[in-house]
């Protein structure tokens, strides 16, 4: 199996078309398997018509209705099949094709029908929490830009910002200490992004929580993600961005945000610590250290 755009519909299109066999190999009518699975009659025929994405936990209530273990081979083959079409993955060069000003205005979209969103960043600092020289220099280096056009996705990543004073909103970020201190543009942009940040935290739905170095921390992260409410999970690569909807991948994701974020500092500390680094930021351009 894989994750490529351009397989996506057929594996999904494969995934409804056995689960409409196996019912009518059961001799069971859609509503028959609707009162079976607790499900509405009106979800079992869009998911029998490919016209929804069942969930992996859709899946498993279907095949047990059905009298089809999983531990079977075709039981199994159907539950990782259910697996692969609730995750999509995007290649970073169909998204350049596209333009990344779309890519900004696709994760507008996303942030504007979320109530909470939730950032795991241990590398980087985020769109949202960039000043417009540490979102330029992302835009613009050789790895992300590959000669596209950044101006229009600097001012839409810029406007995407915005959202962050809309009421009823929740931003949950936690970043590391090495997110924050990786030197991605000069000293003195580093030391403005840090009061940017600060600043930010002061707004009553943004949430900033920092991972110190010390003491450690027992486990490392693997990579960051972001969680939308508890329906989507995207995760960026160098090569592109998977967005997983299976719940037990958006459960594990929660509790792994969970894990460091009770080892983060929070409120006035992670200020604290924010105007400290600032402060060690501005001393480096003082002295022209790099």
């Amino acid at each position: 199996m894989t994750l490529e755009p351009e397989h996506a519909d057929r594996q999904r299109g494969e995934l409804a078309d056995a689960l409409r066999r196996l019912r009518r190999a059961a001799g069971l009518t859609g509503a028959s398997l609707a009162t079976r699975t607790g499900m509405s009659q009106a979800k079992v025929s869009k998911i029998e018509n490919n016209r929804i994405r069942p969930s992996v936990v859709d899946v498993e209530r279907i095949l047990t209705a059905l009298g089809v273990s999983t531990a079977d081979a075709d039981g199994a083959r159907l539950l990782e099949l259910a697996r692969v079409t609730n995750s999509d993955y995007q290649g970073f060069r169909t998204a350049l094709q596209r333009g990344l000003g779309e890519l900004q205005r696709d994760l507008s979209a996303i942030e504007s029908a979320a109530s909470t969103v939730r950032f795991f960043l241990p590398c980087m600092i985020t769109g949202l929490l960039q000043t417009p020289e540490y979102a330029r220099q992302t835009l613009t280096h050789p790895l992300v830009n590959r000669g596209a056009e950044w101006q229009s996705a600097l001012a839409r990543r810029l406007e995407r910002q915005q959202i962050l004073y809309r009421p009823g909103k929740r931003f949950v970020f936690v970043l590391t200490e090495a997110a924050l201190r990786w030197p991605l543009c000069p000293p003195a942009v580093m030391a403005l992004q840090m009061d940017r940040i600060a600043s930010l935290s002061e707004l009553a739905g943004v949430h900033i929580h920092i991972v110190p170095a010390h003491p450690p921390v027992p486990s490392g992260p693997l990579n960051g993600f972001t969680l939308y409410d508890d329906r989507l999970v995207t995760v960026e690569v160098f090569t592109g961005e998977l967005a997983l909807r299976d719940p037990k991948d958006i459960s594990y994701s929660r509790e792994i945000f969970d894990f460091f974020h009770g080892h983060a500092l929070s409120g006035e500390r992670s200020r604290s610590f924010l105007a400290e680094l600032a402060r060690e930021f501005r001393f480096r351009a003082q002295a022209d250290i790099p």
